[in-house]
């Protein structure tokens, strides 16, 4: 069932298209990415379902309900962490859950927000001296104190280092675990790739693709490929014999033998057969990366 619909979405800045025809749907229960570059429209698609801007063309659905019209009840229903959240330095953490706990009818225990995000020790803490990660939990624990059914957040772990974003991760999967709908904008690859169930890539404003993270990838090229150092000469045809195998090739003295399907077993249980061990062995295949690029025309970094 779908809990939020985006129909022939048209967004302009003056004479600037930001939007231009995007369309999508996102299911009830599932971890919806929205994957671009910087500029691609990405903030624009999730304020136009926030109800923050107003669409020149298309609509949009909202748990049956549209963001312009309904905007006291979607507040209800849908909890947002922006790409850029500020609250008032001398803010507490405390102080700003209780103040958001009060903007709801049916809200969460704020209490057992912070401990769910580890904010418990930071309660008598000012906004302006948590760290980056503390303030990102915040903003998270700010977007489902009033127990939404979707909430969107908008470049959560930019800023990060590597292992805050991966606890940030963790996070966000016990949320969806708990039963709410997330879209996630992001423009970080494996981000994307580790937690969304679906992919919308969008690109000067329009929809690319829409797929699974591993449906991208297949799009493009599905194949895989392993690379070894035989310990002993091997006859190629006991490679290219293999069902899974579309081809075998010498690179110096590695083999590289490319197929599709269960690639890694078929070759291991040859080479075994064979007596043959398999130094140095590395298993390719094409990435989210390379799949966005195939799509696009560049890289997501551009």
């Amino acid at each position: 069932m779908a809990i939020i619909e985006v129909d022939d979405l048209v967004k302009r800045y003056g004479d600037h298209t930001a939007l231009s025809g995007v369309s999508f749907a996102v299911e009830e229960g599932e971890i919806f990415g929205i994957l671009g570059p910087n500029g691609a429209g990405k903030t624009t698609t999730v304020e136009c379902v926030e109800g923050l801007r107003t669409p020149d063309g298309g609509a949009v659905r909202v748990c049956g309900i549209d963001p312009q019209r309904d905007t006291g009840e979607l507040r209800h229903l849908l909890g947002a962490q922006l790409q850029e959240s500020e609250l008032p330095d001398r803010l507490t953490v405390r102080e700003a859950m209780e103040l958001y706990s009060s903007f709801y009818r049916d809200r969460a225990d704020w209490r057992e927000l912070v401990d769910r995000l580890n904010l418990t020790g930071t309660l008598g803490t000012q906004f302006r001296r948590l760290s980056g990660g503390q303030q990102q939990r915040l903003s998270i624990a700010l977007a489902l104190i009033g127990n939404p059914r979707v909430a969107v957040l908008d470049e959560l772990t930019t800023g990060l280092d590597p292992q805050a974003r991966r606890d940030t991760w963790d996070l966000i999967e016990g949320i969806r675990d708990r039963g709410v709908t997330i879209v996630l904008v992001t423009h970080f690859m494996e981000e994307a790739e580790r937690l969304c169930d679906r992919l919308a890539v969008i690109d000067s404003g329009r929809l690319v693709a829409l797929d699974s993270p591993a449906g991208l990838v297949a799009r493009v090229d599905d194949r895989q490929r392993v690379r070894f150092r035989p310990s002993a000469p091997l006859d190629h045809a006991v490679l290219t014999a293999l069902p899974e195998v579309t081809s075998v090739e010498r690179a110096g003295s590695q083999l590289v033998v490319t197929g599709t399907g269960d690639l890694l077993l078929a070759v291991t249980t040859v080479l075994a057969r064979h007596q043959v061990v398999a130094a140095g062995l590395r298993v390719e295949q094409t990435s989210l990366d390379d799949a966005f690029v195939a799509l696009t025309g560049r890289p997501l970094d551009t």
